[in-house]
């Protein structure tokens, strides 16, 4: 384990990178983001405090994410499958956040997708740039506005 002192806009890992390693976010926050070949950005993740992030890929294989810093963040890495691991409450913590995750990105309006990334994010929202919201959603900035719009009339 190592702690590490990153600032805003420290790219972490890009796609191709071996032997990747796992972050535990003290303080700041991180996210992980692919790029299609249309240079469209698309997030996958934030770490804010006290969460982990990290790519899912074996530690032989050639990571497929993105992991940069949003703000500048304290962070422990740790090499995959090392030990002691992460704690496995807040591994399993983050496991269930990306499951429902698929299962609403699948199934869920916009607006009910906007009100699971406030309840699972409440800390955030006015950390990132809309646009880094709208793409975590899976909607173009634009949407996120009506989404938004909808939901201050409807509270």
């Amino acid at each position: 384990m190592k702690k590490l002192i990153i600032k805003k806009g420290q790219i972490l890992q890009q796609p191709g990178d071996f032997n990747t390693k796992v972050y535990q976010v003290k303080s700041g926050l991180l996210r992980s983001y692919s790029i299609d070949e249309n240079g469209k950005e698309h997030i996958f993740m934030f770490a804010p405090e006290g969460w982990i992030i990290g790519d899912g890929v074996a530690p032989d294989q050639a990571s497929e994410l993105f992991i940069d810093a949003l703000e500048d963040s304290i962070v422990i890495q740790q090499e995959k499958g090392s030990s002691p691991g992460p704690d496995v409450g807040k591994l399993i913590r983050r496991i269930g956040v990306l499951q429902q995750r698929i299962i609403m990105l699948m199934s869920a309006s916009a607006l009910e997708r906007y009100e699971h990334f406030v309840e699972t994010y409440p800390d955030i929202v006015q950390r990132v740039p809309q646009k880094m919201i709208a793409s975590y959603l899976g909607v173009t900035p634009e949407a996120l506005s009506t989404v938004k719009r909808q939901r201050q009339k409807r509270d």
